[in-house]
């Protein structure tokens, strides 16, 4: 007797069951392909995710105190700082496929498309499961790999600080760390072509187009769920801000991709 066809639900959610970093993303391409290729989703079901997404023996997740530093100017550096990026890319997988299967139905329950919200997170979620790749072999070109060095412990907390609400997730996830990417993207890229690792700054620069498109993505959802709640969408902002969001938007910012992302500057200065 044949198993039943692989939902996409089911298929974001073994993205976040894979340990492996080959695993994940691989579950990411199979989940994002069939999301797009899916006439219904099946958003519906119900189906379980882990409280912790699975993860790999290595890298030792530590404090941010221990993390190494990030000096350009030496090969262990730039690897400290490439595998630094690919574990921002690697949380960014299983943040993306989470936000798909765990608001879905309240999505749906506000009235909106929740087919197209699953489609937009699942297909974010490939690109992130590409700029992992396209970091780690980068990696492996300067004789690294993900998992060499210790990683920054606290990147799934805003996952687990807002589980409870989509408006507070597309607050903190897309509106706030992946903006901040947009400011400080730019700059490392500048440092790296200095020192004449063009590959490397290369890789940036597709990572920095890419998440313009995530975070406008996420302005998009949250400004329509505002609406259909009667709801102020800055002012909005500014309350989930305070609430579940530790700490000040930091200056400088990158006023130009941030506008292409839609964000006003009311929002966030």
């Amino acid at each position: 007797m044949s198993a039943p066809p692989l939902t996409v639900l089911e298929a974001c959610a073994n993205v976040l069951r894979a340990a492996a970093p080959e695993a994940k993303t691989d579950a990411a391409r199979i989940a994002s392909e069939l999301a797009a290729s899916s006439a219904t989703l099946g958003f519906k079901e119900n189906v379980s995710l882990p409280d912790q997404p699975a993860r790999p023996e290595k890298p030792v997740l530590a404090a941010p105190s221990d993390v190494p530093r990030r000096r350009l100017g030496s090969q262990d550096g730039r690897k400290a700082l490439l595998h630094a990026i690919a574990h921002i890319e690697f949380n960014a997988i299983d943040l993306a496929f989470d936000m798909a299967v765990r608001f879905a139905s309240e999505i749906e329950s506000a009235g909106l498309d929740a087919d197209a919200f699953v489609r937009d997170w699942a297909a974010i979620g490939g690109e992130e499961a590409l700029h992992f790749n396209l970091i780690n072999e980068r990696l492996g070109e300067l004789g690294g790999a993900y998992g060499d060095f210790p990683a920054h412990g606290g990147l799934w907390e805003a996952a687990e600080n807002t589980a409870h609400s989509v408006a507070a997730r597309l607050t903190v996830a897309p509106m706030i760390l992946e903006a901040r990417g947009l400011d400080v993207t730019p700059t490392m890229i500048d440092k790296l072509q200095a020192i004449g690792d063009h590959a490397s700054a290369d890789c940036l620069k597709i990572i920095y187009h890419d998440e313009i498109g995530h975070v406008r993505c996420g302005k998009r959802w949250f400004f329509a769920l505002c609406n259909v709640r009667a709801m102020e969408p800055e002012e909005t902002f500014r309350d989930l801000k305070a609430r579940f969001f530790s700490g000040a938007l930091k200056p400088p910012f990158n006023h130009d991709a941030r506008a292409q992302a839609g964000l006003a500057r009311e929002m966030y200065e």
